[in-house]
């Protein structure tokens, strides 16, 4: 039985508060088919334990995923950007995996969560010098490009281009008209700058990327340039994301917002709390079903597109019996699999996160990602 939605998506009603919407489709099916309004048609699965069961299931392929959402670009801008972990199956995403994972050790992170937090202060420290400040603007879009710029050795005069291609990138605008343009721009540089690396290292990750090896094997090129792309989609704008959900969920919430006041250690479950209840990622990424797949009775053919929608399935009643309840003492964390070895990527100093921001945007966002995360304007 195939299923579309009775609840209509996509509107302004849903773009300001998708949860009723969900709650809909959750109890009317456990997976719906839909068009996007690009055209595209695709399967949504919205309940928990079918959302779990399909992030690990191998017969969901995130290659031919990737290559469907990026039917839309040119493949000379396409390739270098989807080589990554998350566009990427094993074995060839536990070769990426490794070869990553030996350039981002522990000591760099544990270095990188120290100027984190420097950053973070400064940051702070400025937004206390004016009579107002947009904790969006002013610090969450900060933070995280100047933390990524700095990992990957991005130099300072270089900077503002980079945040000027990379904001068009990971934009949620349904407009991708300029996109082309900027992707263009953007691998044009990463290209130049990792002949540069190479050329001559430096303490950085791009540098640690070019060099790691792993029995004479290595990255090429668009391997590097996809990794970069990855760090970028996966490190800024679900950060962006977290720090504003979770303000409004404190804003929204004050007796939740005092309690945390009072008792800094409950600081870490909040932060999961953050991320089940407005999650910075509204789908994970898309998959292709290789072979006809069935979710909950309902079966979806061999070449379908699907989305697992993460913001529905951590509000399911099934599985969090009061789910828009806050539980900063014992957090009602969703625990999603995304520690296994076909779901992992690597572990930034910030919380691994998901879902669009009340600031307006979306999800990690691939260049060409069909979901419409902005609300029209």
């Amino acid at each position: 039985m195939t299923t579309a939605p009775s609840t209509p998506m996509f509107t302004q009603d849903f773009w300001d508060d998708p949860h009723p919407v969900y709650a809909a489709m959750r109890e009317q099916a456990p997976v719906h088919r839909l068009q996007l309004p690009t055209g595209m048609e695709m399967w949504l699965v919205t309940r928990y334990a079918d959302a779990r069961t399909a992030l690990g299931d191998p017969r969901l392929s995130k290659r031919n995923g990737a290559t469907a959402n990026a039917a839309a670009l040119a493949p000379e801008i396409s390739a270098p950007l989807t080589r990554h972990l998350l566009a990427n199956d094993p074995p060839d995403h536990t070769r990426l995996r490794r070869l990553v994972a030996k350039a981002f050790t522990a000591r760099r992170v544990e270095q990188l969560r120290v100027r984190v937090e420097e950053l973070s202060a400064a940051l702070i420290a400025g937004m206390r010098t004016g009579e107002r400040a947009d904790v969006i603007d002013d610090y969450a879009v900060q933070l995280p490009i100047q933390v990524i710029c700095e990992l990957l050795g991005i130099p300072q005069e270089d900077q503002v281009a980079f945040r000027r291609w990379t904001g068009i990138l990971v934009a949620g605008s349904v407009d991708r008209s300029g996109v082309p343009a900027a992707a263009t721009q953007f691998l044009g540089y990463l290209r130049t700058l990792i002949a540069a690396k190479r050329a001559d290292p430096a303490d950085d990750l791009l540098s640690a990327l070019i060099a790691s090896t792993d029995e004479g094997d290595r990255l090429d090129e668009d391997e590097l340039t996809s990794m970069v792309f990855l760090l970028l989609i996966a490190g800024h704008e679900t950060t962006v994301n977290l720090i504003g959900n979770g303000m409004w969920t404190l804003l929204t919430r004050p007796d939740e917002h005092r309690r945390l006041l009072d008792d800094p250690s409950l600081i870490p479950s909040a932060v999961e709390e953050f991320l089940r209840l407005e999650s910075p990622v509204e789908t994970a990424t898309f998959r292709v079903a290789m072979e006809p797949v069935t979710y909950g009775g309902v079966t979806i053919p061999a070449g379908g597109v699907v989305a697992i929608s993460i913001l529905s399935a951590d509000r399911d009643p099934a599985r969090f019996p009061d789910p828009p309840r806050s539980t900063w003492a014992a957090p009602t964390t969703s625990t999603w699999p995304s520690a296994t070895a076909s779901t992992t990527a690597w572990a930034l100093p910030w919380p691994a996160s998901r879902r669009r921001s009340r600031s307006g945007t979306c999800w990690p966002r691939s260049p060409a990602c069909a979901w419409p995360c902005r609300r029209p304007s």
